[in-house]
């Protein structure tokens, strides 16, 4: 019997199987809405089981960071799914929008951690701290999310002011890291004043380029230098793993990042990552994770960001 004709052959054909035999429920439900015309309303369901009674998500949404406890990155997590598939809104983000005004710091934005509840389930290697500080990773993609969707509460002005800020502070600050630089760009790709946010873009982007941050050559990324800090292998929450690509800070073509490359280092990039499709239709993970039950979950979602990413540039996925 010839089995080759039962083997996909068209990417998205691949990652349909791969999906479908290693995912989530909310993963394949979320593929099955942007790939196969499935509906919104089994994302949104998928999605609900994560909420906690606080109004925040927990239950390891974002793969990396277990227990049932309610987190900032969750709620960025959240946000991006639900703006994925047009339900940004309503009663739901609500509800979200106070439970971070609940968590809120001093300084208006959402801390990197917050301590879990006594007793709970915690990482063994994620570093708790009291939530008194701000931080634009956590707080950058949740403002840049609820902007792009129209959304006002109050949380919102001195959350906004805040990512301002910060951004500001990484235009003249010290060595930039690839995860200040993912989270500003989620924050500017939607910030309600556009003239600001690309002005403030391009002078971030200058810094980019000049401190060599971004693999520009995804063929020699083992010599590109690691962020500064950072050790070969080094166990760090954040997305962009040891080093970025051009496809992870420019997701879209209209992103505000977009003009910080050439057209022939996007394309490079984006070969690049077509090419990364492993041969059991995922992407891989490019960052440690802590446990191979967090890499198992985490790849899906690398696959589904990778489709995405890919659709956005008009390659072709079968």
């Amino acid at each position: 019997m010839d089995r080759s004709a039962a083997v996909p052959s068209s990417p998205l054909a691949r990652a349909e199987q791969f999906v479908w035999l290693t995912a989530r429920v909310l993963e394949q439900r979320r593929f099955a809405y942007h790939f196969l015309g499935g509906g919104a309303d089994p994302v949104e369901t998928a999605l609900a089981a994560y909420l906690g009674d606080d109004g925040g998500y927990g239950h390891a949404l974002e793969p990396e960071l277990r227990g049932p406890h309610s987190r900032p990155q969750h709620a960025a997590h959240a946000l991006r799914v639900l703006d994925g598939i047009g339900r940004c809104g309503g009663r739901r983000v609500e509800l979200l929008c106070r439970y971070l005004t609940e968590i809120t710091t001093p300084d208006g934005a959402l801390p990197a951690h917050r301590p879990a509840p006594p007793g709970a389930a915690v990482d063994s290697w994620n570093p708790v701290a009291d939530g008194s500080a701000g931080d634009l990773l956590a707080t950058g993609p949740v403002v840049g999310l609820l902007h792009r969707n129209d959304v006002w509460h109050a949380w919102l002005f001195r959350a906004t002011d805040f990512c301002w800020a910060a951004v500001a502070a990484l235009e003249e600050g010290a060595a930039l890291r690839p995860h200040e630089v993912l989270a500003a760009v989620a924050f500017l790709d939607s910030a309600p004043d556009r003239p600001r946010a690309l002005a403030a873009a391009e002078r971030l982007g200058r810094r980019v380029r000049k401190q060599g941050l971004v693999v520009l050559d995804p063929e020699r990324a083992e010599d590109h230098p690691l962020p500064e800090g950072r050790a070969r292998g080094e166990r760090v929450f954040v997305p962009g793993g040891e080093r970025v690509f051009v496809y992870e800070v420019a997701r879209t073509p209209g992103s505000v990042a977009r003009p910080w490359f050439t057209d022939a280092e996007v394309e490079r990039s984006l070969d690049f990552l077509t090419d990364s499709q492993g041969e059991d239709g995922g992407w891989p993970l490019r960052r440690r994770p802590w446990a191979p039950g967090a890499a198992l979950e985490w790849r899906p979602i690398v696959t589904l960001e990778a489709l995405l990413t890919l659709r956005a540039y008009g390659r072709a996925l079968g």
